[in-house]
């Protein structure tokens, strides 16, 4: 095995990567690198969250200011195009449902807001920068009131049905409750 010179230094080379590779590893696990990734990760997904509120705020900005100038229905048809080129973004619902309510069309507001409540939940969440809290809480006594007496009234109304199932489900979302 350790035959000639050429040998010993092959064998000698070797061990010396071994042991280098060896030290290498050791003072990368000893450092806490792995804290460090978790930290990285949290960091990363904070940063994505802000930058998908920017993204929101961009996206949406335009549909806000038709709404600030009473222009609901180019409103409605911008948020169309909108939720058709992004329908997995809830805010374009929300915002949907908020004008559908400011218009009267409670039943339509409910699932849209139902809509945009399934699809992010962080339109509960009194601390997200996104909630709608207290604007879907008022629509669910609303809702209660108008569409439940309307279902009262008219039991066999299958479409009085699902608009009252649709306010229950947001009641029992403000409730803590989950899908």
């Amino acid at each position: 095995m350790f035959n000639d010179t050429f040998d010993k230094i092959t064998w000698s080379l070797l061990a010396l990567v071994i042991a280098a590779l060896a030290a290498l590893l050791i003072t990368n696990h000893g450092t806490g690198e792995g804290k460090a990734a978790g930290l990285g990760k949290a960091a990363e997904r904070e940063m994505a969250y802000r930058a998908r509120i920017e993204l929101i705020g961009s996206l949406y900005g335009p549909v806000e200011e038709l709404r600030k100038k009473g222009s609901n229905q180019e409103a409605l048809l911008k948020l169309d195009e909108l939720i058709r080129t992004y329908p997995g973004e809830a805010h374009g619902h929300i915002i949907q449902g908020e004008i559908l309510r400011e218009m009267g069309a409670l039943d339509e507001a409910v699932a849209s807001f139902e809509e945009g409540v399934k699809l992010n939940g962080d339109y509960l969440d009194e601390k997200s920068p996104l909630s709608r809290r207290v604007a879907i809480q008022g629509l669910v006594d609303e809702g209660l009131k108008s569409i439940g007496g309307r279902a009262a009234a008219n039991p066999g109304n299958r479409s009085l049905a699902a608009s009252l199932r649709k306010v229950n489900y947001l009641k029992s979302r403000l409730a803590g409750g989950c899908e």
